[in-house]
């Protein structure tokens, strides 16, 4: 790890949270699905691991970055402007602030203040050398990218929000901690299709010659790139499903047992997985705890284990 790359990484958490959390993310797809297509093509990707997963766009630098950012101005309170910061126009604060942290759509460099970015840098930093420490000292099984993401909002909780690891929870009735009746129903039928899709086309592709070696290369980040990518629409205001949690742990399961059965068994698993944390650590909060990447390091982290 050399300094120009610790450098970089406070340049992609400070630029994430400029864009914004999910935005950022949502660019990492982008990049990982040209990428991860041509090692799919040709055996050789080198877009992937150094720009959609490295310092430019990395979840556990950018994404991650962006998280803290966004629980740091609720914190202060910043205004988010109505207008461009740049070019020389003049931009007209929002008469409220943010006051959800939680809320990864938030483009910062709507606050002007460059304490925010800052704040996105350093947690950049902070992502590159967790991840360093899970994948090369401690060399853990898992998908290290998603165990950092997962780690760095757990920091940030604590660091910066106030509401603890499973929020403050006002309710009059008892608190949810998993997914029940309709939702129970929904979300195994969500994780069914998903995996249906990611272990079918995983098969087409090592049918029509695709070696395993590139299919484990190549194939999970490829459909968590499709996912990451269909969040656009989540962005800009509609209800659509977070899946990336679910087909990459599907991916992984296909390309590491052989089984498609076993890729959406997983899935399914990895839809309710994800409900539960999203109900246990991402509700009633003031700062954002990634479920899928909660769901995706366990996961991995069980698959790698058994199979790889």
């Amino acid at each position: 790890m050399s300094i120009l790359s610790v450098l970089a990484a406070f340049g992609g958490g400070a630029f994430g949270s400029a864009i914004g959390a999910l935005p950022a993310f949502i660019m990492t797809g982008v990049i990982a699905v040209v990428g991860t297509a041509i090692g799919l093509g040709t055996g050789m990707d080198v877009v992937t691991g150094n720009i959609a997963f490295g310092s430019f766009f990395g979840p556990h630098i950018a994404f991650a970055g962006g998280v803290a950012a966004a629980a740091f101005a609720a914190r202060k309170n910043n205004a988010i402007a109505n207008g461009s910061l740049g070019g020389g126009d003049v931009a007209v604060a929002a008469p409220s602030g943010i006051t959800n942290g939680a809320d990864i759509l938030y483009c910062l460099h709507g606050t002007g203040d460059a304490s925010v970015l800052l704040v996105g840098g350093v947690f950049g930093v902070l992502g590159l050398l967790i991840n360093h420490l899970y994948a090369n000292v401690l060399a853990i099984p898992t998908d290290t990218v998603a165990m950092t993401v997962a780690t760095s909002g757990l920091i940030v909780r604590f660091a910066i929000g106030k509401s603890g690891l499973t929020g403050k929870y006002e309710g009059s009735t008892p608190r949810e901690y998993f997914p029940k009746g309709n939702a129970f129903i929904y979300n195994i039928v969500l994780g069914l299709i998903v995996g249906l899709v990611v272990c079918y086309t995983g098969t087409l592709l090592e049918e029509a010659g695709v070696s395993r070696e590139v299919m484990q290369a190549s194939y999970p980040g490829f459909v968590f790139a499709i996912s990451a990518i269909s969040l656009i629409f989540a962005q800009t205001g509609f209800t659509s499903p977070t899946t990336h949690h679910i087909s990459i742990t599907a991916a992984y399961a296909l390309v590491w047992s052989g089984s498609p059965i076993i890729g959406i068994i997983v899935a399914i698993v990895a839809a309710l997985l994800g409900e539960f944390f999203v109900k246990t650590v991402n509700s009633h909060v003031d700062s954002h705890v990634d479920p899928p990447a909660c769901t995706i390091f366990i996961l991995s982290l069980i698959i790698f284990m058994i199979f790889k």
